[in-house]
């Protein structure tokens, strides 16, 4: 008997009782002490292993910062789809961020490296069975490799920037700071992307070897940026560990984005470095304390190697060879601030992409969240979110299936941030038709996650 099966039925009630007893030791633990901003560049406060006897903030000063975090999911599946049962994600990560110019003198480079590793069930496959997943740290396979590992080089007084190494699209293409906080990986990602390549895009939990170039106005105002990587990340015929082969025959997946983040009323400009491109946590990201949010951007990707056409063939009945590509735009702005704190308040988005009908499952996705942060008095640092995302089947799929339809989730959750190193957040979902078929019934999802900096 494998290990998702007695989960799911063996111990189903007694997990799904742990996560009703850890709601309501949120509900207890959101009257104790708030986390405190102010606390966000103290290692010790903002980490559970603290200064590290002062090596810690010596490094930092030097140009080097280590972070490493990990997050911890319970999921059950109270109604609907595959199996009713419970299932545990484990997800940890480590963290290296150089400032070269203040390491060796060397100006304007900047050195970056991901590594992480997954354990525990998987909830979509076998639970769910829903085609855009349910849990932005679900991967394939358990295993442990690099996420992203590259240099940048920026030119020309903080204006360009030129990146080379291991790089996942997912880190700056088609992101919205607004929707970091929901567990939703089409969320993150959205699922008109995610679903294309030989072995998926150059998303997590795999980046792809290339370069990013981007160019910034000297305001940080307005963006404009380019990436060209190997089209098929990782080893299709190996999932485990981090590898990189390099074949004629992958091509190059290239997508490129301009942006627009004006300052909002009353802010005052402060240069962007290239280490906010890391999102180092939690000195940084400072959990989601995001000043003024106003974004507003476009995007297309294409892959040069060309696939199969879901349906047309040739007169010898080989599939015809089509281009998979797509575009995209996005939008995020804070909707409310609080005078008190310019951090708290109510943050909205809206995101739509399409993707090539005829080699994809999906055309197009949609997808639209709010974010509150501080919605409690006392709890200032605290996020409450609510978020919805869709995927359309196209026609050629479609026709190759019965009973298709949209597939659409909603996600309500609430983040207490009990210190600036731990979190506990627990999160619902519901799945509309899931796997694209309106025969499948509705999947509930109830889970929590705790995330923690190390």
């Amino acid at each position: 008997m494998d290990v998702n099966h007695k989960i799911g039925s063996g111990k189903n009630a007694v997990s799904f009782f742990q996560i009703c007893f850890s709601l309501f030791l949120c509900f207890i633990l959101c009257f104790s002490k708030n986390a405190n901003a102010d606390d966000a560049y103290n290692w010790g406060a903002s980490t559970l292993t603290g200064d590290w006897n002062g090596n810690r903030s010596s490094l930092s000063d030097r140009g080097i910062n280590f972070e490493f975090t990990h997050r911890s999911d319970v999921i059950s599946n109270t109604e609907g789809s595959l199996k009713q049962s419970t299932a545990w994600l484990g997800y940890t990560d480590a963290r290296l961020l150089a400032d070269l110019d203040k390491f060796e003198g060397w100006k304007g480079l900047t050195l970056y490296l991901q590594y992480h590793s997954e354990l525990g069930d998987k909830p979509n496959a076998i639970q769910a069975g829903s085609y855009m997943g349910v849990d932005n740290i679900e991967t394939p396979v358990n295993t442990a490799q690099f996420y992203q590992a590259w240099l940048q080089k920026s030119l020309l007084q903080d204006t360009w920037f030129i990146l080379i190494g291991l790089y996942p699209i997912d880190a700056e293409f088609y992101v919205t700071n607004s929707s970091d906080l929901f567990i939703h990986p089409s969320l993150g990602m959205a699922a008109e992307i995610a679903q294309s390549g030989i072995n998926g895009p150059p998303v997590f939990p795999m980046g792809s070897i290339g370069t990013r170039i981007k160019y910034v106005t000297h305001d940080h105002t307005t963006y404009a940026q380019l990436a060209i990587l190997d089209g098929v990340p990782g080893d299709p015929n190996n999932p485990y560990g981090t590898q990189i082969i390099l074949n004629k025959s992958d091509g190059t997946f290239v997508i490129a984005e301009v942006g627009f983040t004006p300052l909002e009323k009353g802010q005052t400009f402060e240069p962007v470095l290239p280490e906010d491109v890391a999102q180092m946590e939690p000195v940084a990201k400072a959990h989601e304390k995001i000043e003024g949010i106003n974004k507003t951007a476009i995007g297309a990707w294409r892959y040069t190697v060309p696939f199969n056409d879901l349906l047309d063939t040739d007169a010898q009945g080989n599939p015809i060879k089509r281009s998979s590509f797509g575009w995209y735009a996005l939008i995020e702005r804070t909707l409310i601030t609080e005078e008190q704190d310019a951090a708290q308040g109510l943050a909205g988005f809206l995101r739509f992409g399409t993707a090539s009908s005829d080699v994809h499952q999906s055309d197009y996705s949609f997808s639209a969240g709010l974010r509150y942060v501080g919605l409690f008095d006392g709890r200032d640092l605290d996020a409450a979110g609510i978020a919805m995302t869709s995927s359309h089947p196209s026609d050629k799929y479609r026709s190759l299936s019965n009973s298709i339809t949209d597939e659409t989730m909603l996600e309500l959750t609430y983040r207490f941030q009990l210190r600036l190193w731990i979190s506990v957040q627990p999160f619902v979902q519901h799945i509309f038709h899931p796997g694209m078929n309106n025969t499948t019934p509705d999947v509930n999802l109830l889970g929590i996650r705790t995330e923690v900096s190390l």
